[in-house]
Parts: structure tokens; C-alpha cells; sequence
């Protein structure tokens, strides 16, 4: 995203150690246009355990800002653990190749950038 002239955080880059984690994401959130929510077998976990995950799934989930994207699992399998989130619009790297979902939201995010 960020080659296609997209502004990106993410906390796995953005947060220093020693930062409260639930704080700074609180604080990314906010300052978020779009968040991406990348769905992985992983993440699905975390979200079944209620996890860090769940807790930023829930506050994205309260904006019309969320876009998921599958990637090494399906949108059958995200219904199964968060219907809200599988029943928004998203992308699929088993469709779409990852330079080709990088392009799909920076047109979303900023149709200029792309």
C-alpha cells in the first residue's frame, strides 16, 4: 500500500517497546481512515480466544470504516467466528493476488494514489 502512495499504520511496525499496546492502538484507530482487517487462521484464533484482536475488530466494526481481507482462509470460515465483519464488502488473496488487493484499497482509500 505504501508504494501506491497510501499512508499506513500498522502496529506491528508503528508501536515501540514499552508502549501500552491497547493505548497505542486505541490511538491508530483514531486516526484511521480504513482499517484493514487481514483475516488468517491466526487471527481467527485470536478472535475466538477475545483477544487484542477481537477488541480492535469491535471498534472497527462500530464505523463503516473496515474493509477484511482473507488470505489462507474464506470468508465461510470469518462467518462462522465474526458475521458482522464477513458480511462487509472485502477482498480475497485466494481471488486476487496481494499486489492486486494492495491496488483495490489504495483506489478505496485514496483513488487518486493508485
Amino acid at each position: 500500500l505504501e508504494s501506491f502512495g497510501v499512508d499506513v499504520w500498522f502496529s506491528e511496525k508503528d508501536i515501540p517497546l514499552g508502549t501500552s499496546l491497547i493505548r497505542a492502538i486505541d490511538k491508530g484507530l483514531k486516526m484511521s481512515r480504513i482499517g484493514i482487517v487481514l483475516v488468517t487462521p491466526a487471527m481467527l484464533q485470536s478472535l475466538a480466544a477475545e483477544g487484542i484482536a477481537d477488541k480492535e475488530l469491535s471498534a472497527l466494526l462500530a464505523t463503516d470504516r473496515v474493509i477484511p481481507v482473507t488470505h489462507g482462509t474464506t470468508f465461510e470460515d470469518l462467518r462462522d467466528e465474526s458475521p458482522l465483519l464477513a458480511s462487509r464488502s472485502g477482498l480475497s488473496t485466494n481471488e486476487s493476488s496481494m499486489e492486486a488487493v494492495a491496488v483495490k484499497i489504495a483506489n478505496a482509500v485514496q483513488p487518486e494514489a493508485a
